[in-house]
């Protein structure tokens, strides 16, 4: 990691996988806004230096960011159910809607790059209209908004997982910007991702197992408290699973033993290194609680990626303005 001197906040940071991209691109956090608390306990676990605030502050509806004022790049990954296919879609009538709060938040940081994390579904033809509404009003802000698509395997991650990305720059940066590039080296197979943590417990069948599941795995689903338990997702996730060897209607404390029979459960360490997480990043809370963190992250390689790009784009403006 090379640091670029460049700060950051970012809310509605979940489990810290877009932090610790951003981290890996040079970016300090300030501060990291999290309303569930196991979350906040996993980012003081593997940060203890980051701030991670409680009360008032942990609610992106009730942060108040004046303190902030100026900072680089101000971060999120905002709820995605109210444009997720698995749910309604209600866009900006469903509750979960936090983009106006997150405009209220730009008011008050006023920094020099955004940077939004969300599901494909937000590029629906249904959510146009919501989509202009929203670069109008970054704007008016002052800043130059675009909107692009990502998998995850174009940046190594061995899971099927597209996402969308909101990036917006002021003036002075914004024509420095230039998306990244898928690399293209070969993803890892799931059986070349996670065969050693397979293996782990001694079952003899392992070896076997990764030799078959040749594909990368299908979108990792975290779910939500009201919906979703630690399971690999809905019926047809649990399929494509199927097809790979895996048992997805529960995740398991251990790696299969000695004499275990049939197909193999995922643990939280498998689904976290193929969500692109290193295996010294730890989840806390229950089993539960941990892979409903791990499958509502943001891969870490796709964050330092794209994170890479806006620090260079803030330096080489940084430049520009030195200069003139």
């Amino acid at each position: 990691m090379t640091q670029t001197g460049f700060a950051s906040v970012e809310v509605c940071a979940g489990a810290g996988g877009q932090a610790l991209g951003l981290e890996q691109a040079g970016f300090a956090h300030l501060a990291l806004i999290e309303i569930d608390q196991d979350c906040r306990n996993t980012l003081r676990q593997n940060r203890p230096g980051w701030a991670v605030p409680d009360g008032a502050q942990s609610d992106l509806a009730q942060v108040r960011a004046r303190d902030w004022q100026g900072v680089a790049l101000l971060s999120g990954g905002l709820p995605c159910p109210p444009f997720s296919v698995a749910g309604k879609q209600l866009g900006e009538a469903d509750e979960r809607n936090l983009f106006p709060d997150f405009l209220r938040v730009v008011d008050e940081a006023r920094p020099d790059a955004i940077l939004i994390e969300n599901v494909r579904g937000l590029l629906d033809p249904r959510f146009a209209d919501f989509r202009d509404r929203l670069a109008r009003d970054f704007e008016r802000r002052g800043y130059g908004i675009g909107f692009r698509l990502f998998q995850a395997a174009q940046f190594g991650v061995p899971q099927l997982r597209p996402r969308v990305m909101i990036v917006g720059l002021r003036a002075a940066f914004k024509d420095h910007f230039t998306w990244p590039e898928p690399q293209l080296s070969r993803v890892p197979w799931v059986g070349e991702a996670i065969g050693d943590l397979m293996a782990a417990g001694g079952w003899p069948g392992a070896p076997g197992w990764a030799a078959q599941a040749r594909s990368i795995a299908p979108t990792l689903v975290g779910g939500s408290r009201k919906h979703g338990g630690p399971d690999l997702g809905p019926t047809r996730a649990r399929q494509a699973w199927a097809e790979l060897g895996v048992d997805g209607r529960s995740v398991v404390e251990h790696a299969p033993g000695p004499a275990h029979a049939g197909m193999p459960r995922l643990t939280v360490r498998m689904a976290a290194r193929l969500q692109g997480f290193p295996d010294e990043w730890t989840f806390t809370g229950r089993r539960t609680a941990a892979y409903r963190q791990v499958g509502n992250s943001f891969p870490p390689p796709v964050a330092r990626a794209v994170g890479e790009r806006i620090a260079a784009a803030l330096a080489a403006g940084q430049m520009v303005r030195a200069v003139a």
